[in-house]
């Protein structure tokens, strides 16, 4: 799995003109599959998400976590996080999971998600044109790849 994280001031999700998700203070964090994907990614990733220490203290200095300011999060579904540029300049996508395997690991991650921060987490629509707008505060935006942990 690979994620980017970017912490926003507030960030919102529509869909065929209606808001899906809305968001003050938070993760925006857009999400990527690909087939080998298992629940000890989603684990491990979703336990660096809310313990990751990106918002400011009183200090100005990032040492808080969303988990310890009670922010917010919203996951988007985002396949193209897997493209593959190497040639031509027209991405492939062959990397990214199909559907049938994509799905039950985003729905499972976001579950994971809302039990490690022991609150409810919005989403996009799998599969869904979606109109993704942030306030990117920082900016901090932050890549990681569950393969890159050891």
């Amino acid at each position: 799995m690979k994620i980017v994280i970017q912490r926003v001031s507030r960030a919102s999700v529509t869909i065929e003109g209606e808001k899906v998700a809305n968001i003050k203070q938070g993760l925006l964090i857009l999400l990527g599959i690909v087939p080998d994907d298992t629940s000890e990614d989603i684990k491990w990733l979703t336990n660096k998400i809310v313990n990751l220490r990106v918002f400011e203290d009183e200090q100005g200095v990032m040492n808080e976590s969303l988990k310890a300011i009670e922010g917010d999060a919203i996951v988007v579904s985002q396949f193209t996080l897997h493209a593959a540029t190497k040639k031509g300049n027209r991405p492939s996508y062959i990397k990214a999971a199909k559907p049938e395997i994509a799905i039950p690991l985003y729905e499972a991650f976001v579950k994971q998600l809302e039990t490690d921060l022991e609150k409810p987490v919005q989403t996009g629509q799998f599969g869904a044109d979606m109109k993704v707008e942030l306030l990117n505060d920082g900016p901090v935006t932050i890549i990681i790849d569950s393969k890159n942990r050891v």
